[in-house]
């Protein structure tokens, strides 16, 4: 018994099948002590669904304790293997298939690794077809909701398509494996607060290049619509200008700029920039 494969009868069968496979694939394998090949298949069975890791769960049918279920099932010899989907049969076969035709078998049914999936994912993002990686995510999700690195991925997409609201929605699910960068996105969408048009505050400054003000509201304004590389060279520029001013407002503002990208490998490269250039002036 795990928490992947486990027996059922007619009376736990709604709980523990149907209710399931709203979410994830059930293989219901229909066996019985006297029966030989179930002898064979049925550790096999087991062994898969612990391999798969919860993409589908094994639910084990005493064939003769459950006529009402063989009935149901149309069971005519066993074992009968049949794979429920969204609560229904879709599929199944009988006798104990070698484990190649079972892989394929499952492999036919089975959502793939949230690792495939978010990799798939990830191929698209660097091509800038976030939303193209956005709806792979969400399959990602949906199969594993617990999955904290895919949803963040996800939570990644909807703030570059500007979709600020879903993003918050996501983020305010508890992540206990995934802390750090749940705490970055958090800050990413705290910045996002503070789009704003720049226009005015690019002739605000030019006119007066020594209003350090004008120029961090400017850099928030940039950080807010997303523009990260104008937004820290505006705050890098106050430093250069005024390092003191404000109590240090320039390299805080970097600092949190940093910290709402960290983790983030598609501004790795320009934090990194970055952060040299603080650390040349400051050194």
């Amino acid at each position: 018994m795990s928490e992947f494969h486990y027996d059922v009868s007619l009376a736990d069968f709604e709980a523990r099948v149907i209710q399931p496979s709203l979410e994830v694939p059930v293989l219901v394998d229909f066996w019985a002590e006297w029966c030989g090949p179930c002898k064979t298949l049925k550790p096999l069975l087991e062994k898969l669904a612990q391999e798969y890791q919860g993409r589908f769960l094994l639910a084990k049918v005493d064939a003769d304790a459950n006529p009402e279920l063989c009935q149901y099932f149309n069971v005519r010899s066993i074992p009968t293997v049949a794979i429920l989907v969204g609560g229904q049969p879709r599929d199944g076969f009988t006798g104990a298939l070698p484990e190649t035709q079972i892989r394929a078998f499952l492999d036919r049914h089975v959502p793939p690794p949230a690792a495939d999936l978010r990799a798939e994912a990830k191929t698209l993002a660097e091509a800038g077809d976030w939303a193209g990686a956005l709806v792979i995510l969400t399959r990602a999700t949906q199969n594993n909701p617990q999955d904290e690195g895919a949803r963040l991925d996800a939570v990644e997409a909807l703030l570059e398509l500007e979709r600020e609201e879903e993003a918050q929605s996501l983020l305010q699910l508890e992540y206990t494996t995934e802390t750090a960068r749940a705490e970055s996105l958090r800050a990413r969408l705290k910045l996002k607060a503070n789009a704003t048009e720049v226009a005015p505050l690019l002739a605000q400054v030019a006119a007066n290049p020594d209003d350090h003000s004008a120029r961090l509201a400017l850099s928030r304004a940039h950080a807010g619509n997303g523009d990260y590389a104008a937004a820290m060279e505006a705050a890098l520029e106050v430093i250069r200008r005024d390092r003191q001013f404000g109590e240090e407002a320039g390299r805080h503002l970097l600092l949190e700029y940093f910290q709402a990208l960290a983790g983030n490998t598609h501004h790795d490269t320009l934090v990194r920039q970055y952060r040299r250039a603080l650390s040349a002036l400051l050194h």
